[in-house]
């Protein structure tokens, strides 16, 4: 294994074609997912209250956010592979505050649904774009650039909760109005790179002609179940940690911050897996991310105190240290369609697994909480096993060239 763990990448030193660029990209990822998959699901008991919902009701606000945010990147970055949209960034981010921001002062259910989905849509259309962007900004050095671009749709998963207790639960759902200040800054950013985005589209396009030899479906799909099988894992984790610490006896507040903790380590996982993809191969590195993850899976249930922390620290951080590296890869396998690729990648990844969470929640309510822990220990190993039959990294970089 040491051979095919060295790179694959040797030779030129790495660098970033645009810093300024990803670091906006970046900035502008964290505001737009704060504002989607970071809050919205934290809203649930707010909306539940507010328009006194039953559980199926405020189940379906998060059926219609995953579904309009994440399982429409895909088709979005379809429409953008044949002719790339730059202004779907401003756009993109209007719509995802916008949306949100209303849902606050929805005076009916059906309403709040319209505005749910709108702010999701926004979401959609904003993300093929702002990763090809990632993309064109990375130099050679792309395993970085979607670590650092990556990093800031983590990071604003993990805080949107944190903004429940910090200030709308005593402001109620029309706090969510200060998010119009969010959605401006996110809008003056985008300005700000859209001179530099059209002319890198032209540079981009002239090269995307160039590319020759074959795309790799069946290593698409293959890293597609790979993604929904981690992402499974890591959104079950998150969304039933508290479950698992009440039934410990921990408060419901400490619980809260602890799948902060799990989420932020994720964070981290991202940026440095991102970064070491530069220099070691990435089908290993997303073999090693998996295997990791299994023991440490297996021991979260079982451990309490500080050794629970450690355990969860070291499971979020493995987890998702691959989640930059399986969007290049992909791209590395559909070289053409970065659009698609990365829609697949993180779009519909992250929204099955959404769908994934309604299984587990089921399971939960037959075999209990503690039972479903052990599940999670399974997806990732199984994860590894298919890794094992991706194609070569060597085959698909003389499919770039």
């Amino acid at each position: 294994m040491s051979m095919a763990m060295q790179t694959v990448k040797a030779g030129a030193k790495r660098h970033l074609a645009s810093k300024k660029a990803l670091a906006g990209l970046s900035l502008t990822h964290f505001l737009n997912d704060v504002m989607t998959t970071g809050i919205v699901p934290a809203l649930l008991p707010l909306y539940k209250q507010a328009f006194h919902l039953n559980y199926l009701q405020a189940g379906v606000i998060l059926l219609v956010s995953m579904l309009t945010s994440s399982i429409s990147q895909p088709l979005f970055g379809i429409l953008t592979d044949k002719k790339p949209k730059s202004w779907f960034l401003p756009v993109g981010i209007c719509l995802t505050g916008l949306g949100l921001t209303a849902s606050g002062f929805a005076p009916v259910y059906w309403l709040l649904l319209v505005l749910v989905g709108l702010s999701g849509i926004g979401s959609g259309i904003f993300h093929p774009e702002a990763m090809r962007g990632a993309y064109m900004a990375a130099g050679n050095a792309r395993g970085t650039a979607q670590a650092i671009f990556q990093v800031g749709g983590n990071f604003g998963q993990a805080v949107g909760p944190l903004l429940l207790p910090l200030f709308l639960i005593a402001t109620g759902l029309r706090g969510l109005g200060w998010f119009i200040l969010a959605t401006i800054l996110g809008f003056m950013i985008v300005l700000t790179i859209l001179p530099w985005y059209r002319r890198s589209l032209v540079r981009h396009q002239a090269r995307q002609a160039n590319i020759k030899g074959r795309n790799h479906p069946g290593g698409l799909i293959l890293l597609t179940v790979v993604v929904i099988l981690r992402s499974w894992t890591q959104i079950g984790v998150a969304g039933f940690l508290p479950f698992l610490y009440l039934h410990q006896g921990i408060a419901l507040k400490y619980g809260d911050l602890l799948t902060f903790l799990f989420l932020a380590a994720g964070a981290a996982g991202t940026f440095l897996g991102g970064r070491l993809s530069d220099t070691v191969s990435r089908k290993w590195l997303l073999f090693v991310s998996m295997a990791v993850t299994v023991p440490f899976a297996w021991l979260l249930p079982h451990v309490h105190g500080i050794f629970s922390v450690i355990v969860l620290f070291v499971f979020g951080l493995f987890v998702l240290s691959s989640f930059a590296v399986t969007v290049v890869y992909g791209q590395m396998m559909f070289p053409k369609n970065i659009g698609l690729v990365s829609g697949l990648m993180v779009g519909f990844g992250i929204g099955a697994g959404g769908i994934g969470a309604t299984v587990i929640g089921w399971l939960s309510d037959l075999y209990g909480v503690y039972a479903i822990f052990n599940l999670f220990a399974i997806l990732p190993l199984l994860a590894a096993v298919l890794t094992l039959f991706l194609p070569s990294e060597r085959v698909l970089l003389r499919t770039e060239k």
